[in-house]
């Protein structure tokens, strides 16, 4: 029962910080940016033309239905129909959320892979030429726009030696692999480029620890020290970036779907801001926030499950 209360306390929690983060979507979008009706039109409307689209759209209700529509969204994840599609927006998300996981899932899991075990086998060698050079091409890399990555990619990998393909994405598993193999390596690359350094810092933090010189001095191998007792007392600032990057399992690729032609969650956002698509743009930003307060719930959990000082 007790395991079981600190969740239901955190999700009474999150309650409220959803009502807190719709409401702020709907002052963006219903205040903020106001009438949306003359963008539709254009610059000709005529104040007629306007209030008649205005009531198809159920914009010229009062504002607490509006807000209720907006919060009952984040509970029931109905969404309505896209303005500029007619289609239905939690389908339209379900589609795009598959295609992005396929580049973003392997980039998650393979990219914190590489970069948690380079920083944690590289204290061996700190201080070393390579752990210099590692480090020195880390801060050149990130100096680099994400963008150079993509154009470099494209134009030298994919063009010049033909060694990927990079457009006429194809859904399903296997026939999605060769279109993701360089959008996944840009970002893997990218990832532990922006990560390597703080790893490597709390991994070198911990490795000057009491207990490490007197694990040493018991004769355990390196390999254990590092990978069982330094690793495992590192958890929770790995846990506070991994929990920190799961929303952008799913709008975190904008820009890579844009430029392999990556039918994904980014490419629907995008269309909707373009279309001035207010109840999908609405909508992303409603399902952003309710992921975010869940990942962070979930982080929550495992930071008691990981450190025996955080009372469950």
């Amino acid at each position: 029962m007790r395991f079981l209360y600190y969740p239901l306390r955190r999700l009474l929690y999150a309650f409220w910080v959803i009502i807190g983060a719709t409401f702020i979507v709907f002052l963006v979008f219903n205040v903020v940016v106001g009438d949306p009706t003359a963008v539709l039109l254009g610059k000709y409307a005529t104040p007629a033309a306007m209030a008649t689209l205005s009531h198809s759209l159920g914009l010229d209700r009062p504002w607490y239905i509006q807000y209720w529509d907006i919060l009952q969204s984040a509970f029931t994840f109905n969404f309505g129909h896209s303005w500029s599609s007619k289609q239905n927006i939690l389908k339209m998300f379900q589609e795009g959320a598959l295609v992005s996981l396929s580049v973003t899932l392997p980039v998650f899991l393979i990219g914190n892979a590489v970069v948690i075990s380079m920083a944690l086998w590289m204290t061996k060698y700190r201080g070393s030429i390579w752990d210099r050079l590692l480090v020195t091409f880390c801060i050149i890399m990130i100096s680099i726009s994400p963008l150079i990555y993509i154009l470099v990619g494209q134009g030298v990998f994919a063009f010049k030696l033909g060694l990927f393909e990079i457009m006429g994405y194809e859904r399903g598993f296997l026939a999605c692999i060769p279109y993701i193999i360089l959008p996944v390596i840009i970002q893997v690359l990218i990832h532990f480029c922006y990560n390597y350094r703080f790893y490597r810092t709390i991994m070198l933090d911990e490795i000057y620890q009491d207990y490490v010189r007197t694990a040493r001095a018991k004769g355990l191998t390196e390999q254990v020290i590092l990978f069982k007792h330094v690793l495992k007392n590192v958890m929770v600032p790995i846990i506070t970036i991994l929990v920190k990057g799961m929303p952008s399992l799913l709008f975190g690729s904008v820009l890579i779907e844009n430029f392999f032609g990556i039918p994904g969650l980014g490419n629907v956002i995008t269309n909707a801001i373009n279309c001035c698509d207010f109840p999908t743009i609405k909508a992303a930003t409603v399902v952003a926030a309710v992921l975010s307060i869940i990942c962070n719930i979930f982080g929550d959990i495992l930071y008691a499950l990981v450190d025996p000082r955080m009372k469950l």
